[in-house]
């Protein structure tokens, strides 16, 4: 297999006046509300890289920005170059790229960046492995009768990008606030492992999402300690965080809902202080995890900034939104090498956990942030600058509302106060006028179950309900779900048992 590459123009260095990071100022203070939408498995690249295309990857405001510029490619099996290209706009499969669920995990994310799924010790990413992984993910996919691929689907359509116009919730978003054009995945994997790092610091050696319960201290209890709300919102299910992390399992009801319950705190002005909301988890729901259709992510963004612009709470908030991983989709930035191991755990696979994963769309939103702001961290001195990552979730609320660390990652983490530059908030409405796309084609994923409801219902299921003396213990004694409807049942009604 011909060695995979990528292209030849490098990164903008940190060193850019696109590095308008500064240490945290009094605009923190003025957020007493902290709210994050983490969704699915996507890359920067796939869906912010073209966002200043047009504009020569300068923002409005003359900010440099780490985008696309059409050049960048991978070779494909047959060793010849592919470059990234925009989603065609009358493609029927248009929100439901790259059309199959790409290689996820760290040997697969090894394969993508490194070319192989075994690197050796100093190696350099490359970013040239996508296309090729991701034909054999394929190949598998379809050899195993896996349900992801869609009819048509070849290993070139990795390098498929969305444009602003196909994402304009997303997209009216970055440009109206500020977009984090170097913000990582805290460890080059899958879901569950990343989504740890952004609630405890560390996923405690985990690299894969066999384990589903992580029992580190989390950011919950340490609110807790420190007399600081928080709440948890499920879309349509109560939150999978509730059994995923271990020390909030017992925590009081009102601590948990759906997203209905979110927009009733917003709408009463009792929001709590830290908020973490979930996607709904089914392949016909909102997550946007490939190739699940993005256009409803797009509306859940949607629902979301709409529920807290105007309201009670929306002075004193700061949103963030972002994915737990990249999933597969293609980027070209390697991700950094200085990343600081959270805690002295053994790594699985033998990883370090001192490289960040790859970096995935990061948009931060608050009245206090200037328009069309690209934010980085500062460079000062000779050394790499630390990066955003999910750790940066974590040190921002720590420093609004003055918490220890929980591990030695959000330690040396950079929060994102700086961002908050304005001394008066704005009134005007970057997505006035602005509504979310229209599926052309609707309907083409079937109702299959998906790993983060087969997750919820292991985690539920290991809860002895009332009539139990004990959880389930094996998993040959789970039901068997058919559809992803038929898992959403067990996971209300298991729930209902254990509460």
């Amino acid at each position: 297999m011909p060695k995979p590459t990528v292209k030849k123009r490098q990164p903008t260095p940190v060193r850019s006046r696109a590095v308008t990071a500064t240490p945290t100022g009094a605009g923190l203070m003025r957020i007493n509300h902290i709210v994050v939408l983490m969704l699915e498995n996507h890359s920067f690249d796939h869906l912010l890289g073209y966002l200043y295309a047009d504009q020569g990857n300068v923002s409005p405001s003359g900010q440099p920005y780490e985008g696309l510029t059409g050049n960048e490619y991978n070779l494909n099996s047959a060793g010849k170059q592919v470059k990234v290209f925009p989603i065609p706009a009358r493609d029927p499969h248009l929100y439901y790229y790259p059309k199959s669920d790409p290689g996820e995990g760290f040997a697969n994310t090894n394969a993508q960046l490194f070319g192989t799924t075994t690197p050796s010790a100093g190696a350099k990413a490359t970013n040239g492995g996508f296309i090729t992984n991701f034909g054999i993910t394929l190949q598998n996919q379809q050899s195993r009768g896996h349900p992801s691929p869609l009819p048509g689907t070849v290993e070139t359509d990795i390098m498929a990008m969305y444009i602003p116009g196909q994402l304009p919730i997303l997209s009216a978003l970055a440009k109206g606030y500020a977009v984090c054009d170097f913000w990582f995945g805290s460890a080059p994997t899958e879901t569950l492992p990343n989504r740890a790092f952004a609630l405890l610091g560390t996923s405690q050696g985990h690299l894969d999402d066999s384990v589903k319960v992580y029992t580190a201290p989390s950011i919950f209890q340490l609110m807790d300690a420190h007399n600081c709300a928080w709440a948890i919102y499920g879309y349509d299910q109560l939150p999978l965080t509730q059994q995923a992390v271990a020390d909030i399992t017992q925590a009081p009801a009102a601590r948990f809902g759906r997203f209905q319950d979110f927009q009733n705190a917003v709408q009463a002005g009792t929001l709590a202080n830290f908020v973490f909301l979930e996607p709904s988890w089914g392949s016909q729901g909102n997550s946007q995890h490939p190739n699940y259709d993005v256009s409803a992510g797009e509306a859940l963004i949607s629902q979301v900034y709409n529920t807290l612009f105007g309201s009670k709470v929306w002075n004193q908030t700061l949103l963030i939104i972002t994915y737990d991983e990249h999933g597969g989709c293609f980027d070209h930035v390697p991700p950094p090498t200085n990343a600081t191991p959270p805690d002295n755990l053994a790594g699985q696979f033998g990883f370090k956990f001192t490289r960040f994963g790859p970096r995935v769309p990061t948009v931060l939103v608050s009245p206090w942030i200037a328009p069309g702001t690209v934010y980085r961290v500062a460079q000062t001195g000779n050394s790499p600058a630390t990066p955003f990552d999910h750790t940066s979730v974590l040190k921002t609320v720590e420093k609004r509302f003055g918490l220890p660390s929980l591990t030695k990652r959000d330690a040396v983490a950079p929060d994102v106060g700086g961002v908050l530059t304005l001394v008066t908030p704005r009134t005007d409405n970057p997505l006035a006028g602005v509504s979310p796309p229209v599926n052309p084609n609707p309907g083409l994923i079937g109702d299959h179950v998906t790993h983060l409801q087969q997750a919820h219902a292991e985690c539920l299921a290991a809860i002895p309900t009332k009539s139990e003396r004990k959880g389930i213990e094996h998993h040959d004694d789970y039901p068997k779900f058919k559809t992803g409807t038929e898992a959403a049942k067990f996971i209300r009604g298991r729930t209902a048992s254990v509460r």
